[in-house]
């Protein structure tokens, strides 16, 4: 046996033994009740950030049940003409294919490529199609709840978000240094409306890694320093407590530490407030003896050594498992202090692993120069500027030199506390500014490097709580997995996993998850265009949050999809020319919370004769309404009939000239869903999504 083989079957043994004891400090979290003074945001007195490494939300949890997985009903349709779920590396087909802990030994995966080159490339401006082609074909490799036991009982036990993003679509440094400070890029740029280069901005790993040794002989470090604040400043300015603990020689050479790109840190001297709280050696031992103490800050920073980050080779699933119970173990030592904490646990990016969400971001550029969408919102400042081309891939040519930075790859988010307690599930979009807003909400605090465009689109994570009745519910059972010990250390000595040949099926876990309500409230309708041939779309957002839709023209899937950024309470509209497809359309406008809408059929020349249908949302009744229209001297017969949650129709609707017909359906029973088609001659349209009505819910009940 060879020597990586010995030391990978002792280090599944010590881990696997643990698990139990690992699955335990769940339980312990989840018993513990909240400290509820006020019924707000004001009784969480602790906040505590870990970030692990490298780990998609479908690696993980594309098969657990009442989330956005395997068995998301609407996937992105692709050039190909198939699905999201059917990729390609240029000579093959590759689905998503399971990690199995019973065959090979998977439970620790080797690392895929996970740079600004290779990340733009598959994510293809939103195509999203040839994912193995930049990633390896091991991309598309993930976990059942067999095979990560410890994830999924921390799911259940608590609250994951299955729209949570990292912020670039790139690798380590740019996503913490968003993390630390709110932006990756310049912000003094971005007030100007000047898009930044590699000269101000993260682009790959740099700034944060450093050489050298803590506290002598110190830090060498790389790259200009950027200058403006970084959040553990503004928390010192504004006097609230801070700390990071950490092995500052052993955080993977600086690339843990968010902070090591900035100015205050580099410059901080020993004895000074931000070198003392943030560059020095401070234990989970340290951070136990804080929590019993009751000395544990308002926010703190944990920072994984290498071996135990989570990251696919050198660490794995298991240790980055061992590395949160540990954690979890400390800030439950002292149940008063856990009954008023919030911990975040999230991950820096996806590595190279494949997510079929397609991630909101502004417009891209089409290679003529043209914006490919609009918004509500100025976006001047908010690309990336790469003249040379230094930093793309030479075979990623569907766009030009000027890049969106985000957002990246839904990446998960585990929200821990006692508000938060019960297996929920929050679909609202957030990414790695989300915690610097949920300090902002809590602390009173600014971070202004936060752009317009990320408080308009991420969420600040309250919606993750329930701050008013937390103690109140009653919460899962968590299972232990038991066997596991066992099928894991046998896993070790399995051969390698590797991408089949063939398609294997898609699974997800069925059953419904309790869900956080969404502040979202979309409506995107069609009209014909006065001049010939034209179809405009309509955009109205009449909720409380900023939301990225998505418009993809399935007559014409090698183009990069439209994307529309419209602020809580605007509208934009766009338009689409026919001409060239004989007045023929097939547009799939597709949203956060699984809003969908479709619209296809045919223009002919005379407006009039195209039928008018929105569909209306009541949520004082929990219904949804069906509204035509039909202008002119032309009248419409109409077909509507339901997709899912309903089992009568169809009905007919007879639309007369001039006239608004109304047909409304309750979707009490259904928790809010809704899935209809209305169709005529030459005419189709298609409404999905979930209503919201400001109260808890559940997931999908369809899949």
């Amino acid at each position: 046996m060879d020597p990586e083989r010995r030391r990978l079957l002792r280090l599944v043994a010590s881990s696997a033994a643990a698990l139990s004891a690992n699955l335990l400090s769940i339980r312990r979290a989840v018993a513990v009740p909240a400290n509820q003074v006020t019924g707000t945001i004001g009784d969480v007195g602790h906040v505590v950030l870990l970030m692990l490494e490298n780990r998609s939300f479908d690696h993980y949890f594309g098969t657990m049940r009442g989330v956005r997985g395997f068995g998301d009903r609407h996937p992105i349709p692709l050039a190909s003409g198939k699905s999201v779920w059917v990729q390609s590396d240029g000579e093959r087909e590759i689905g998503p294919f399971r990690l199995n802990t019973k065959t090979t030994s998977a439970l620790r995966t080797p690392g895929t490529p996970h740079t600004f080159d290779n990340a733009q490339g598959a994510w293809g401006q939103g195509r999203l199609e040839r994912w193995p082609r930049f990633k390896t074909p091991m991309s598309m490799g993930h976990y059942f709840r067999e095979d990560i036991p410890f994830q999924f009982a921390l799911a259940e036990a608590f609250t994951i978000c299955d729209a949570h993003h990292c912020s670039v679509t790139t690798g380590t440094d740019p996503n913490r240094i968003v993390f630390w400070s709110g932006s990756n890029y310049d912000p003094e740029h971005r007030r100007r409306g000047e898009n930044c280069t590699a000269i101000d901005a993260e682009v790959n790993n740099l700034r944060c890694l450093v050489s050298g040794a803590m506290p002598s002989p110190g830090y060498t470090y790389h790259g200009a320093a950027f200058p403006w604040r970084s959040i553990p400043e503004i928390l010192e300015e504004a006097g609230v407590t801070w700390r990071i603990y950490q092995d500052p020689n052993d955080n993977w050479t600086g690339l843990m530490h968010g902070g090591l790109a900035f100015e205050g840190f580099r410059t901080a001297t020993q004895g000074s407030s931000v070198y003392e709280k943030g560059m020095t050696h401070r234990s989970l031992e340290q951070l136990r003896g804080d929590v019993r103490s009751g000395s544990l800050p308002q926010v703190s920073w944990i920072l994984p050594p290498m071996v135990w980050s989570e990251h696919p080779s050198p660490s794995s699933s298991l240790q980055g498992a061992e590395f949160t119970s540990r954690v979890l173990d400390a800030l439950t030592a002292n149940p008063h202090v856990w009954g008023k904490t919030v911990l975040f646990v999230t991950f820096d990016e996806n590595d190279g692993l494949f997510d079929h969400v397609p991630p909101p971001a502004p417009p891209s550029y089409n290679l003529d120069g043209t914006l490919a969408g609009k918004s509500t919102l100025d976006l001047s400042g908010e690309y990336f500027s790469d003249p040379e081309r230094k930093y793309l891939h030479p075979d990623d040519q569907v766009s030009g030199a000027v890049r969106p930075w985000g957002l990246g790859p839904r990446v998960p988010m585990y929200v821990i506390s006692p508000w938060s307690r019960g297996g929920w599930v929050n679909s609202q979009v957030f990414d790695h500014t989300s915690v610097g807003q949920f300090l902002e909400e809590r602390f009173g605090i600014v971070v202004p490097a936060i752009s317009p465009w990320h408080r308009a689109v991420c969420g600040d994570l309250t919606s993750a709580f329930d701050f008013e009745t937390p103690n109140e519910q009653q919460f899962p059972d968590i299972d232990l997995v038991s066997g596991s010990s066992a099928k894991l250390v046998a896993s070790a000595s399995l051969p390698k996993p590797a991408a089949p040949n063939a398609l294997e099926p898609l699974f997800q876990e069925p059953g419904m998850r309790r869900s956080r309500p969404l502040p979202y409230e979309l409506h995107v309708d069609a009209r014909a265009a006065s001049g010939p041939h034209q179809l405009i779309l309509d955009f109205h957002n009449t909720g409380q949050a900023g939301a990225v839709l998505h418009v993809y023209d399935k007559l014409h899937l090698d183009r990069i999809p439209r994307r529309f950024c419209v602020e809580a309470g605007k509208s934009l509209h766009d338009c689409w020319p026919l001409s060239e497809d004989q007045g023929r359309y097939d547009l799939w406008a597709y949203g956060p919370g699984g809003f969908l809408r479709e619209f296809r059929g045919t223009l002919q020349k005379e407006a009039a004769t195209h039928p008018n249908v929105q569909l209306k949302y009541d949520t004082v009744n929990v219904s949804v309404s069906l509204v035509v229209m039909m202008e002119g001297l032309s009248s419409a017969s109409l077909i509507v009939r339901t997709n899912a949650y309903r089992a009568d129709g169809p009905w007919r609707i007879s639309a007369a000239p001039g006239k608004r017909t109304i047909r409304e359906w309750s979707v009490i029973a259904s928790h809010g869903w809704y899935d209809f088609s209305v169709v005529g001659e030459a005419f189709e349209r298609r409404f999905a999504g979930r209503m919201e009505t400001g109260g808890p819910s559940f997931s999908d009940p369809a899949v």
